[in-house]
């Protein structure tokens, strides 16, 4: 299990923001980042006295992320483990995009996590040090999004958790969880009524996949009960959209 300093990022709200809570409950010591600076300040505040770091930094730039890395690696030379949480997801048509959005939403879903693994990766590697990366993908990277930028980006994070999983073998695990429809967060705020009524339909399981739920399937990711997963896709999305 990895057992030193854990990176999230995107922690100020929903995913990121509930695995921030249960790695601390589990005595882990967590870093994380997000853009949101007063969500940030409320997490801090909700957490006073416990070891948490937060810091505000935009992964859709690779000199912020690089920044970032630098200082938590300097100061917590023990991180092991490295939750891509951070994700931007706008609800609208690919006609809709212009090119400067389009940009954005390939930056922060894809090339952060790019860039922040492999920053972790080289912090790890050279040394033989076991660690874990988790990712956060989207059943929309399985079977599509009314949302295609979206859809599109999250088949891009399943496919580098694979290779990174290949290339970082045999010391770093890296897995992906996929979560269907999450309430209580910013993405369903902007889902379409017609998407969110079908994703409910397709359901299989009843009751609402909350924040802290998919929180406990990244918790799993970290610890030894997964021990023998790597290059794995774990779904938390109710059963919905069977494949």
């Amino acid at each position: 299990m990895t057992t030193g300093t854990v990176i999230v990022t995107g922690g100020a709200s929903g995913v990121g923001r509930a695995l921030v809570g249960r790695l601390l409950d589990a005595g882990r010591t967590v870093v994380t980042c997000d853009i949101d600076e007063a969500g940030l300040k409320e997490l801090a505040e909700e957490h006073q006295g416990r070891p948490l770091e937060t810091h505000v930094r935009d992964v859709a730039s690779h000199e912020e992320c690089d920044t970032f890395m630098d200082a938590v690696l300097a100061s917590h030379p023990d991180t092991d483990a490295l939750v891509n949480n951070a994700g931007l997801y706008l609800g609208q048509p690919v006609w809709e995009y212009d090119d400067a959005t389009i940009e954005r939403v390939i930056a922060v879903n894809v090339k952060g996590p790019v860039w922040l693994s492999r920053r972790f990766a080289d912090h790890l590697l050279p040394a033989r040090r076991r660690g874990a990366i988790v990712n956060l993908a989207s059943v929309a990277g399985e079977v599509g999004s009314s949302d295609a930028l979206y859809g599109t980006v999250k088949a891009g994070v399943i496919g580098l958790t694979k290779s990174n999983a290949m290339n970082f073998a045999p010391y770093i695990r890296v897995n992906v969880v996929s979560p269907g429809l999450i309430v209580n967060t910013a993405i369903a705020d902007r889902i379409p009524d017609y998407r969110y009524a079908e994703y409910k339909r397709q359901e299989q399981l009843d009751g609402d996949i909350r924040p802290e739920y998919v929180a406990d399937v990244c918790v799993f990711l970290l610890g030894d009960g997964s021990r023998t997963l790597t290059g794995a896709l774990l779904r938390a999305d109710n059963g919905c959209y069977p494949r």
